[in-house]
């Protein structure tokens, strides 16, 4: 007897969020304040983050701090939807790569969210993440990373990160390319990929090379705007894009 073998979603019930992050380009805003709790339309971009992952279904948000660490400690200290756990690192630095291996007994054996806690983007039809979770396949897939056209993206100006094939399969930017896709700080990963990761600090683009390299690294394009908010003059522009998307 043949059968339809569909894939069943990955329905991820845990995030790692990065929010240890120094903000230097958010100077002056950041100097007496971490950027996630930087204000955009009314609500801080660790908020944003923590109610898109609490929509998704997300019951539990692991959120590691280094800068500032006591400000966002409080502040997500009333948060149920997703409950906080908070993986602190003020004592040292270790990278985007690092944070998550010290956070994996916390994240636990299935796929999580991950996501950077300045991250924003307004959803289309669909939410991006539910998109992301649906289109997850453990099986060929280490990492599915959500990416954002560069042309209609608010606030970016770089040369992108990823071209894209038919099926999903990202391809680094080489050296003087310009690529139609940047990574808009979302994403889904298995935590077998860190299986032999480096001890210490490291960036996680590591361990993107590492899956682009074993053909295990995947994009979905963003349904909606992404906003990239790297300094205090891009935070207007996210602003008017958003309080538009939400009139």
């Amino acid at each position: 007897m043949t059968e339809n073998i569909r894939k069943m979603p990955v329905t991820p019930h845990k995030a790692m969020v990065l929010a240890a992050g120094l903000g230097v380009r958010m100077r002056p805003l950041t100097n007496t304040m971490p950027k996630p709790l930087v204000s955009v339309a009314g609500q801080p971009l660790l908020d944003h983050v923590l109610d898109k992952l609490a929509g998704a279904g997300v019951s539990e948000a692991v959120v590691n701090v280094h800068y500032l660490p006591d400000q966002i400690i409080e502040h997500v200290k009333p948060r149920s939807r997703p409950h906080v756990i908070i993986s602190d690192e003020r004592d040292q630095v270790l990278g985007t790569g690092g944070a998550v291996v010290k956070a994996l007994p916390l994240l636990g054996d299935a796929p999580f969210f991950h996501l950077n806690a300045d991250t924003m983007w307004i959803d289309g039809v669909r939410s991006n993440l539910a998109r992301l979770a649906e289109t997850f396949d453990p099986a060929r897939m280490d990492i599915l990373l959500l990416m954002a056209p560069t042309a209609s993206s608010i606030g970016y100006s770089g040369r992108g990160d990823y071209s894209m094939l038919p099926d999903g399969a990202l391809r680094k930017r080489r050296e003087n390319q310009v690529v139609p896709f940047v990574y808009a700080g979302a994403a889904i990963m298995s935590p077998a990929l860190f299986a032999d990761a480096p001890t210490g600090e490291f960036s996680l683009t590591k361990m993107f090379d590492r899956a682009n390299e074993q053909e295990r690294l995947f994009g979905l394009r963003l349904d909606g705007v992404w906003m990239h908010v790297g300094t205090p003059d891009a935070i207007q522009a996210a602003e008017e894009a958003y309080l538009e998307s939400v009139a």
